[in-house]
């Protein structure tokens, strides 16, 4: 597995997780992949993966369907 298939499949896996729906989590990780790929290095060493999960889930909140309560 290389680094952008373990960026795609863990942030589709952690925003179902925190609830997102399945299309709204294939935007947030085509978004993670995107940033991974403009990204010279991580915010902190070793956490790479944490900011491509927070772009993802700031794309994720733009694209959820609002739900009724």
């Amino acid at each position: 597995m290389n680094h952008v298939r373990f960026i795609e499949e863990n942030v589709i896996s952690e925003l179902e997780k925190q609830g997102f729906d399945t299309d709204v989590a294939h935007i947030g990780a085509r978004e993670a992949v995107a940033f991974y790929h403009r990204s010279a290095s991580a915010s902190r060493k070793g956490k790479q993966f944490d900011d491509c999960l927070s772009i993802a889930k700031a794309w994720a909140q733009k694209y959820q369907p609002k739900k009724k309560k």
